[in-house]
């Protein structure tokens, strides 16, 4: 006899296969009626995950400092059907996240979804990174998430929401990468930040979990991507080129939604063609 908390939870009879249809697909990961905002959203990898939400049904809000950059993502995003605006903020500056949530919520009514996504990389050698250096990077690609999650993530207590929050982490934040010291530094920092907060908020209905890119031709990247880099980096990837930015977009929707990612918390995905299980 199974206990009754066995019981109660097994599982019923296994049903015959059907093909699932495009309504229940739609379900699962869609998005209607959800807001999204997209730290980092003006960037190459960031802003196609922003495509990628507001395709779903999502409203994506683009977190950034230049419009320019933001527009051309709207264009694209408009044009396929989907909603979306511009909103600036300074990812360093506490005051900047309170307004950024302030503003969003006076025009969507809510936030439902936070990517973190800001980041800047240098390719400095170990003993020459000064201090400044250090700090700069520090406080964009760690403090910047720990400020973002702690403004976002008590709004979403406060107000009962079951909020998704997807943190971006690296491939150098599982393994250390040379050349990208503090870089890889602040990414690991981010994937245990974002577990001990999966822990945390799992009882508020708050998912946190982290999405770890392989390696993409993104802006902050390609100033260390010379020949040699890129063929080791190929000869360890099992599928024989970089991501491309849409390649982040299912994982996104997954982590993104209440329905498809409803007991997913304190995950991370990797999409990196192979790169994390080729060893030798």
């Amino acid at each position: 006899m199974l206990p009754p908390i066995l019981l109660a939870t097994r599982r019923s009879p296994a049903k015959p296969f059907r093909m699932p249809t495009a309504a229940y697909l739609k379900d699962l990961f869609g998005l209607e009626g959800k807001t999204a905002v997209v730290i980092g959203g003006t960037g190459e990898l960031c802003g196609v995950m922003a495509e990628g939400l507001a395709k779903a049904g999502c409203e994506v809000v683009l977190v950034g400092r230049i419009r320019e950059k933001a527009e051309i993502k709207l264009k694209t995003i408009t044009d396929a059907g989907g909603k979306g605006y511009f909103m600036p903020a300074d990812v360093t500056s506490r005051e900047s996240l309170h307004t950024l949530l302030e503003e969003v919520v006076k025009t969507s009514g809510k936030v439902d979804i936070l990517i973190n996504g800001a980041g800047i990389n240098a390719a400095t050698p170990f003993l020459e990174i000064e201090e400044e250096e250090f700090h700069r990077i520090i406080d964009t690609n760690l403090t910047a998430v720990f400020r973002g999650c702690q403004v976002f993530g008590e709004y979403f207590i406060e107000q009962g929401i079951p909020g998704s929050i997807i943190n971006l982490g690296s491939m150098s934040g599982l393994v250390p990468l040379s050349r990208v010291f503090i870089y890889s530094a602040t990414k690991a920092a981010v994937h245990n930040l974002s577990k001990n907060l999966a822990r945390e908020w799992a009882e508020h209905s708050i998912r946190v979990n982290t999405l770890v890119p392989g390696f993409f031709p993104a802006e902050q990247n390609r100033k260390v991507l010379d020949e040699s880099r890129v063929l080791d980096i190929l000869r360890q990837t099992p599928m024989s080129r970089f991501g491309n930015p849409d390649d982040l977009i299912g994982a996104t929707l997954l982590m993104a939604s209440n329905r498809a990612g409803a007991f997913m918390t304190g995950s991370e995905i990797v999409i990196d063609g192979g790169f994390n299980a080729m060893k030798i």
